[in-house]
């Protein structure tokens, strides 16, 4: 064990976070979940996500039981959909190919939807004690302050060059433990903006420090200018304030997800109704709610609200498969389905058009 590990491993006795939900009552699946909930999410954010999720999906049996709409609801607000995407379509795979069992190897845990090396990494260090190695946000953080990495972790040079480094510090014993304490370090004392050095267990060896340049490193992602796209979300409100949603093909935006309907912002109320097969005498008006952006990982999208009232629910709607009536008060306590972050929001703001007096 190098000095780096025995130092980190040292403070992560006195100083380590050991009270998060997934480090109670260790195992695979647990660990798994919170793995995957953690991938850019923030602790805070993660922890009642993953004690719902794990209240109605205790095993990976259960997970791979549900139902889709099941798994995304549980996982609206989370974000990164694509992750409750690939967690279920995993349980699947684990209860098909692996007999319920999570496999206990980095090798064959990579070789499921949604786990890259480092996840497969920590997964078999703090689950199964193997000698794996992670390179998450955080560790990345630490690492190229330490060595002083240039460049950013993101391309091809750097980001080997931090593997390697990473490789190099991992222990044989108590692996699972430093995997925990180099995540932590990263998350509670190397932070992005304001460091607290003083309180690191390895700053006397860091090279960043050393060169009063801590915040140089790692270097930022080049900066590229996000492009913008207009849409007009419809919430088509039938009386007693059930709105009508459509799921979103699995694949592609807020995929599996439930949404008003998006439409390009040239469309009228009037296209729309055709489409749904809702007769034009039974809307009884129209209006434009205050635009907002929505905000992706590559463009932002600007989108207007039309708000179309009915007398009566559409009738043709219902002979589609991929549309519903949505309780926007939720009176009814469900159905259970997984919602976009801009449909949780218009379907609140239906809401409290619903209950004012």
């Amino acid at each position: 064990m190098d000095s780096f590990a025995r130092r980190l491993l040292a403070w992560f006795d006195q100083h380590g976070r050991k009270d998060l939900p997934w480090q109670q009552q260790i195992d695979p699946y647990r660990v798994w979940v919170s793995e995957i909930m953690l991938q850019q999410t923030q602790v805070t954010t993660v922890v009642p996500y993953f004690e719902r999720f794990i209240e109605r999906f205790p095993t990976v049996g259960a997970l791979a039981a549900a139902e889709l709409d099941e798994v995304l609801h549980l996982w609206t607000g989370l974000g990164y959909y694509a992750r409750g995407r690939n967690l279920h379509r995993a349980a699947r795979q684990v209860v098909s190919e692996h007999g319920g069992q999570l496999p206990g190897s980095s090798d064959a845990l990579a070789r499921l939807p949604g786990i890259g090396r480092s996840t497969a990494g920590a997964i078999a260090a703090i689950a199964f004690g193997e000698h794996a190695t992670i390179l998450d946000g955080n560790v990345k953080r630490v690492l190229a302050r330490f060595h002083a990495v240039a460049g950013y972790p993101g391309d091809a040079k750097p980001l080997k060059t931090l593997w390697r480094h990473a490789e190099a510090h991992t222990p044989k014993d108590r692996v699972g433990d430093y995997t925990q304490a180099i995540m932590d370090l990263g998350a509670t004392v190397c932070t992005r903006s304001r460091p607290r050095c003083t309180e690191c267990p390895v700053q006397a060896s860091c090279e960043a420090l050393a060169a009063n340049a801590v915040i140089r490193f790692p270097a930022r992602k080049p900066r590229r200018d996000k492009p913008t796209r207009a849409a007009r979300m419809f919430l088509v409100i039938a009386p007693g304030g059930r709105c009508l949603l459509e799921q979103r093909p699995l694949e592609g935006l807020w995929g599996g997800l439930w949404t008003p309907p998006e439409r390009a912002p040239d469309t009228s109320v009037g296209q729309l109704c055709d489409e749904f097969g809702i007769d034009a005498d039974d809307v009884r008006g129209s209006r434009s709610g205050e635009p907002f952006r929505h905000t992706f990982t590559h463009f932002h999208m600007d989108i207007e609200p039309v708000y179309v009232d009915l007398r009566r629910a559409g009738t043709g709607v219902a002979d589609r498969v991929d549309v519903c009536w949505y309780d926007a008060a939720n009176r009814d306590g469900g159905p259970d389905i997984g919602l976009s972050a801009p449909a949780a929001r218009l379907l609140k703001s239906v809401a409290a058009q619903i209950t004012e007096p």
